[in-house]
């Protein structure tokens, strides 16, 4: 495996996961020695509800710390592919329920936020999940393709999340997805802590469908409790099994960015105590090579 250090030095944070206040956020991940940011809510905002002036003052500020905007955290094609049908739903993130059309109006206004924010990647999702998926695989691909062909177009990468909750709810999927829709601007962002949070095995079962497909990893753990019922934990305490995913994607050749998203915050304490539980097991297990 890579050292701990080619880990750490390609690590960042969602920073709503240390605070909405984005100052005590970007302090925090400069204090911790991160090198990056995802953004998803700033300062009580979703992100992609930023004004111009907005998206420029922040990345002044996450630039100022020695930091960058990794990727844009959106909520984009969180939605019902038919309104009139019964689906799954999931965090938002303050957005608030929207068509496909308006999902896509919203996907040029993101690219645009995107460019000022200093990045060119953007993390999508896959419509709320039906109760057959496989019977809308071609419409979901149809819409994929088309937000692919703008993000092309325009010099943008989307980043496909396995969501339990989205279609693409799991890697099998997700990856069917990605080799449909068949385009460099549309790559997978692998989350194996979705993958347990969800009830499937993330390794190595789940990352063998997106070892060849990603261009991004999100870093959490999770567990199903006795009445099965999952739980987000610290890294390296629930079903992920941190250390041979990290020693498999320096094996196979991964570059890319890791960005820890906990979804974890300990009884009576705050986002930030949870994250750096996370990030100091991490560091811990990462010794331990």
């Amino acid at each position: 495996m890579a050292s701990a250090n080619s880990v750490l030095d390609r690590l960042g944070v969602l920073t709503d996961e240390v605070s909405e206040r984005l100052d005590e956020a970007l302090d925090w991940t400069k204090e911790q020695g991160l090198k990056h940011v995802e953004l998803r809510v700033v300062d009580g905002l979703n992100v992609t509800a930023l004004s111009d002036e907005q998206a420029m003052d922040i990345r002044r500020r996450v630039e100022a710390r020695g930091l960058f905007v990794s990727t844009v955290a959106s909520p984009l094609f969180k939605c019902a592919l038919d309104p009139g049908r019964r689906v799954a739903a999931g965090d938002t993130f303050g957005q608030t329920e929207e068509t496909v059309e308006e999902h896509f109006a919203k996907l040029d206004r993101v690219i645009h936020l995107t460019k000022l924010l200093g990045t060119t990647r953007i993390r999508i999702f896959s419509f709320w999940r039906e109760a057959e998926p496989l019977t809308y695989r071609e419409e979901i691909v149809r819409h994929l393709k088309e937000a692919a062909r703008i993000a092309q177009r325009v010099g943008v990468q989307l980043l496909l999340e396995n969501e339990p909750s989205c279609n693409g709810g799991f890697s099998e999927e997700v990856a069917a997805i990605v080799r449909a829709v068949d385009s460099p601007a549309l790559r997978g962002l692998w989350d194996p802590g979705n993958e347990a949070y969800g009830g499937r095995e993330s390794f190595p079962a789940g990352y063998n469908y997106m070892k060849e497909l990603m261009s991004h990893v999100h870093l959490k753990d999770a567990y199903l409790n006795a009445e099965g019922n999952p739980r987000c934990v610290p890294l390296g305490s629930g079903n992920v099994p941190v250390i041979a995913q990290l020693r498999a994607l320096a094996e196979d050749g991964y570059e890319g960015l890791f960005t820890i998203e906990t979804h974890f915050r300990p009884e009576g304490g705050s986002r930030a105590t949870g994250t750096r539980m996370s990030l100091d097991a991490l560091r811990a297990l990462l010794r331990e090579v």
